[in-house]
């Protein structure tokens, strides 16, 4: 089986971050226009082509117990590799077995040469070693290469039957939707709707009443969701590194990496996301007992340890990302991508929670100086704030 040397290139990393959420983006959005239709899609159908086809996942999402043929083939490859695999260090001792005793060759036969006592003893003895050494080397690699010609085969064939369902799809989805309508089988999945934010059954939220308040909080819901798309990408790239790993014997060297600089943008960028739908952990024991006006007061008192903060974190992160970005600061991996954008996320995701810290202040002194109505509790300060959101 041939091993696998992609390398994600840092352009693809860089405008996957940036395209990818857009377009999932995109597809919710069209999808709450369509209605959130249930039946069997064709994307998904795909999907599963391309990131489960060798276990028969597409067939089986379509209710078709064809795609089971697909297992006995998947643990053909897996048992193949792990044959290469646990040979590697019979083949490599061998090797090494039979260039020692080559190199003994050698000196016995310069030993000869110079008509030394006992050398041509010794030659005919790892002459007759290095024989018997060679043929044993050429056993192993002989059988390395059976396993891996087989092995081989075996992928093959799995490939032509994904390249025979990816043109076959489109039909096998249309005669699933038909058969299940014809059927009269319920509506199992939910309808797709936008992701809402997790928020705790705290007091109800206070509503923003000035443009540049509901500007901020658009914002930071909208950088909110761009980012939460990021965890998808994590799912299509760990898979890859197992299926890398596992069933073609080259594990990544960009993988983890690149995943975990994603997850340090995204907790940078959310910060303000979360600011927004109150999803920080706080003990708030005193303070949920109290009205809304004073929760507002003490919310304005308390501000200026959240501003001190967020000030600190904007200063002191513009100054690591002015120093990454002066010298083009790249990590120390083999993979070398570019830190000095990673870095730049901290002094953006600064600028956005103050922002938010500031939208939130506002809505405190407003409530506090009786300038606003207090808000509901329970249920329906919720309820007030989805659709002030979905606005």
């Amino acid at each position: 089986m041939p091993g696998l040397g992609f390398v994600m290139p840092h352009w693809l990393y860089w405008a996957g971050l940036l395209l990818f959420p857009l377009f999932a983006l995109l597809m919710v959005r069209r999808e709450l226009a369509r209605g959130g239709s249930s039946r069997i899609s064709l994307p998904v159908a795909y999907l599963f082509l391309l990131c489960g086809g060798f276990a028969g996942l597409h067939r089986l999402y379509l209710k078709s117990l064809l795609g089971l043929l697909y297992l006995p083939l998947l643990a053909g490859i897996i048992y193949g590799n792990t044959q290469v695999r646990d040979m590697r260090e019979t083949l490599s001792t061998a090797r090494a077995d039979a260039q020692s005793l080559e190199r003994v060759v050698h000196r016995e036969e310069a030993a000869v040469a110079r008509k030394r006592l006992g050398a041509q003893e010794r030659l005919d003895k790892a002459a007759v070693q290095l024989t018997q050494a060679q043929a044993v080397l050429a056993g192993v690699q002989d059988q390395s290469d059976r396993w891996q010609r087989a092995t081989g085969i075996v992928a093959l064939v799995l490939l032509g039957g994904l390249l025979v369902d990816a043109v076959l799809l489109p039909g096998l989805v249309r005669r699933t939707r038909a058969r299940e309508a014809a059927e009269g089988h319920p509506d199992l999945v939910p309808p797709v709707v936008l992701p809402e934010e997790d928020r705790p059954g705290r007091p109800g939220r206070r509503v923003a009443n000035r443009p540049s308040a509901r500007a901020i909080d658009r914002v930071n819901l909208w950088v909110g969701q761009f980012v939460a798309s990021w965890t998808v990408i994590a799912v299509f790239v760990y898979y890859y590194e197992v299926v890398a790993r596992f069933l073609f014997n080259s594990p990544t060297n960009w993988a983890h990496e690149s995943m975990f600089l994603m997850f340090g943008m995204q907790y940078l960028l959310c910060g303000a996301y979360a600011l927004r739908t109150e999803s920080h952990v706080r003990v708030d024991v005193f303070y949920v007992k109290m009205p809304p006006r004073a929760r507002a007061m003490a919310d304005v008192l308390t501000s200026f340890f959240f501003f001190a903060f967020s000030v600190t974190l904007l200063a002191t992160g513009w100054r690591f990302a002015a120093d990454a970005m002066a010298v083009g600061e790249t990590s120390f991996s083999e993979w070398g991508i570019q830190y000095w954008i990673v870095k730049l996320s901290i002094p953006v995701g600064a600028v956005l929670l103050l922002l938010q810290g500031l939208a939130h202040l506002l809505r405190d002194v407003d409530l506090a100086l009786g300038r606003a109505a207090e808000p509901a509790t329970g249920g329906a300060g919720r309820s007030d704030d989805a659709h002030e959101e979905r606005a």
